[in-house]
């Protein structure tokens, strides 16, 4: 039978999508492109709230590729319990690794250097000058050490950094050096100057950034969230912060979007971007390599890249 695939990117601006396939667009409107029981691959939604991307899931009973074109898969993950055995979930590796880790250093650079107090002071036409915190010298601790987090290394390396260290769910050796497991993160925490968070949201790493995690930071250390708002505990960030011991920039809060008069908004020390790290101009020739690559691998019967969750088992 033909297979039926869902796009939220228009087909005829996708070059190169392999033949065979009906392909259908969909991007989170009221009305459906065709019956979602027919949907073969779905692919879901870029930047659209989780109620949206999961309302065709629970009809989808012939889909066999579910793919994010997000490096996290944690807004759709909870439906994948309405999906029959065998279903591939598939993340956005390789999409948002440049943007992102753009992202990252604009907010390392952007906080240590005073940027934000500069443009304030340009609004009230105020020339105020000051010594701030160079990027060179110091030590970046890296959480979450996947393809972004090797990304954001490679960013930083022309920066002439005393250190950089990595660290991950299990310990592993890259080109670079040792990537650290989770279990050795109270000690590398001290020594680090920059802390950037760009581990996916599971359990394990909620609220991993905790009272405890941030009270071994040192003092006048930034930490820098790319990741998922709820790998921080705001309350316990807030705390922090407001003492002024530790300074913050986050591209993702918790909650999200960040409501008008939250504290975070004011807090000293904090830079909040409204989480633009994936969505430049790098997205969407990414995006459509990715796609033409794991529909040819479908059509040609092979087992689809970024496999993170499979229906009816456990991690992949």
């Amino acid at each position: 039978m033909t297979p039926d695939v869902w796009l939220p990117i228009p087909p005829d601006e996708i070059d190169g999508l392999p033949e065979g396939p009906r392909y259908h667009f969909w991007d989170g409107g009221e009305t459906y492109p065709t019956d979602p029981e027919e949907c073969d691959v779905y692919v879901v939604p870029y930047m659209k709230p989780a109620e949206v991307c999961l309302r065709p899931l629970p009809r989808m009973r012939s889909v066999r590729v579910v793919q994010t074109l997000s490096a996290g898969i944690d807004h759709v993950q909870p439906g994948l319990k309405d999906l029959p055995p065998g279903v591939r979930l598939c993340n956005a590796r390789g999409v948002h690794e440049a943007s992102t880790a753009e992202l990252t250093l604009t907010l390392i650079l952007a906080s240590l250097r005073g940027i934000p107090d500069f443009v304030r002071a340009q609004d009230r036409g105020e020339w105020q000058g000051g010594f701030r915190p160079a990027l060179a010298d110091r030590t970046v601790l890296i959480v979450g050490y996947g393809s972004i987090g090797a990304a954001i290394e490679d960013r930083l390396v022309p920066f002439e950094l005393a250190r950089v260290a990595r660290v991950a769910r299990s310990a592993r050796t890259t080109e670079r050096g040792p990537v650290h497991p989770l279990t050795e993160l109270p000690s590398l925490l001290p020594e680090a100057d920059v802390v950037v968070l760009s581990t996916p949201l599971t359990e394990g790493t909620r609220h991993l950034v905790d009272a405890a995690f941030l009270a071994r930071m040192k003092d006048g250390a930034l930490l820098v969230n790319v990741a998922r708002g709820p790998v921080v505990d705001t309350k316990a960030l807030l705390t922090e912060v407001e003492s002024g011991r530790v300074t913050a920039a986050l591209d993702v809060t918790d909650p999200e979007p960040l409501p008008a008069g939250h504290p975070l908004w004011r807090a000293p020390g904090v830079l909040i971007t409204p989480h633009v790290g994936g969505p430049t101009s790098a997205f969407l020739p990414r995006a459509k390599r990715l796609l033409r690559d794991q529909l040819r691998r479908y059509v040609n019967h092979e087992e689809p890249g970024n496999v993170i969750l499979v229906a009816g088992t456990e991690d992949v």
